[in-house]
Parts: structure tokens; sequence; C-alpha cells
């Protein structure tokens, strides 16, 4: 009889300290989950579905013997963690992971994305075999399109400008921005 991945994975030590780790504090006018959210123009939902996948990628980042990549969401919620310095430096890495998990931005360079692309597409399917299904697409989308528009994102201030979803935009409107330049 062969045990499921997940069954494996729930009752691995790593993963129970991971699990069980408070990243920042919940009873804060601002938890880590909130400003998550907040920051990400995300839904509480959104925002707490990512800490967990934030919290398996963690695992696979510690039970691999290789490079993983995160996905973009993913990858914020690493962002905004390693703003809690104290917490990710002195409990977290040394305690729950019981090893130091370096953060390592890309240079730019088109072997680099090449390599990230590869890195991603393999943390996919170590995801898949270790939790024995695949990862959420709305967190983890294929690689061709967490890739697609590397680069391009930016932070908003949103008291200082407004944000509009351009698929929302009606054509003629978006047709307009895009030939005065703006877009």
């Amino acid at each position: 009889m062969q045990i499921a991945p997940r069954l494996l994975f729930l009752d691995d030590p790593l993963w129970v300290r991971i699990a069980s780790h408070p990243i920042g504090a919940d009873t804060a006018p601002l938890s880590f989950t909130r400003r998550l959210a907040r920051e990400n123009l995300w839904t509480p939902a959104m925002a707490e579905a990512v800490v967990e996948e934030y919290r398996r990628f963690c695992y696979l980042a510690c039970a691999s013997s290789h490079d993983v990549t995160p996905s973009d969401a993913v990858d914020q919620a690493w962002h905004l963690h390693l703003t809690y310095s104290r917490d990710y430096w002195d409990h977290f890495c040394p305690q729950v992971l019981q090893k130091r998990l370096h953060h390592a931005p890309s240079e730019g360079s088109a072997a680099g994305a090449r390599r990230f692309y590869r890195q991603y597409a393999d943390t996919l399917a170590l995801y898949e075999a270790s939790f024995g299904h695949p990862a959420p697409p709305e967190i983890w989308p294929s690689p061709a399109d967490r890739f697609r528009n590397a680069g391009a994102a930016v932070r908003i201030d949103g008291s200082e400008f407004l944000l509009v979803r351009k698929s929302s935009m009606p054509g003629r409107l978006l047709q307009r921005f895009a030939g005065s330049g703006l877009l």
C-alpha cells in the first residue's frame, strides 16, 4: 500500500513547525495577512490563501535538494515577511525552518530569466509530487503566465493615483489612452 504524498507532508516535523508559526501578531490592528491584502489589493480570503501557499513554498525550499522559485503572489508574501526582520531572521529561519532561506531576486539577464522559468516549472512539479495535487492556479499560474510580464509590476500609491483595470475599460477609451502614450 502506498501512502499519499499529502499524508507524509502533514506528518513532517518541518511542516508542523511551519504551519504553526504565527507571522506577526493576529491581534495587531494591521496583521500580517491584512497588510498583505491591503498592499496587493486582495480580499482577506485571497491573502489567507497566499499565506498558506507561502508556507508550502517555504516547506519546498527546505525539503528540496534544489532551488525553488515562488509564484508572484507567494513572492509578495515572502517580501512582506522579510520586512518582519526580527521574526524572519531571529525566529523563523533558525527555529522553524532550521536553515537560512535567502531571497535571490533576478539580476535581469536573459540567462537568469531562463533559469527562473525552469526553476518555477520544476517548483510546480515538485509541489504536485509533494502535496499530491497541482498548485492552485489562481496563486501559482503556469510558467508562461508567471513570466509573461516579468518586471512590469510597480507599486502604486492609491491615495495619489487612480487604478483602473484595462480589461474593464471600454474598447474606445482604451484605444484613446493607448494612442496618447499614457498606457
